[in-house]
């Protein structure tokens, strides 16, 4: 049974990180910021439009880096759609957490859709030096909720 979830998370991450639904550069936004992942060479830069009520209206991404990196970009915008930034910064909590644990035991019952979402990538926990490769593309995205123009996985 495990091997059959760890093989089926393993397809996940190689779909969305092989051919990535999300990527694109919107041409309207609100919000932009790049993230670098200097000791691999991982790079992200992610675009947010909100509604007028605040919400995030749309995500889009552009990477090159590993698969990882890629389907963890790709899997946000799916997650992320509809949030307000409070809401976003709790699901990068528990995303980080799942991703350096392998669970999120502290996730609140709100974020269950979301992080049912991510949760192929909560395998990463077993590879220390790939957390910061999933985790990457989140705090591009925190920091442009910020207003920050970048953010580094460091």
């Amino acid at each position: 049974m495990f091997d059959d979830l760890r093989d089926l998370y393993q397809d996940v991450i190689l779909q969305h990180g092989r051919k990535p639904a999300h990527m694109q550069r919107l041409e309207k936004f609100d919000a932009t910021a790049k993230g670098d992942n200097p000791m691999c060479g991982d790079r992200v830069q992610v675009w947010v439009a909100y509604a007028p009520d605040g919400v995030i209206a749309e995500t889009g991404f552009e990477a090159r880096g590993c698969a990882i990196s890629i389907a963890s970009a790709d899997l946000m915008v799916e997650s992320v759609a509809g949030l307000k930034a409070d809401a976003v910064r709790g699901l990068f909590a528990g995303f980080e957490q799942m991703a350096r644990s392998g669970t999120c035991p502290d996730c609140a019952p709100l974020l269950e859709p979301a992080m049912e979402r991510l949760k192929p990538l909560s395998g990463v926990h077993e590879y220390p030096s790939r957390v910061k490769c999933a985790t990457l593309p989140w705090h591009a995205l925190v920091a442009a909720l910020d207003g920050a123009k970048e953010a580094s996985s460091e």
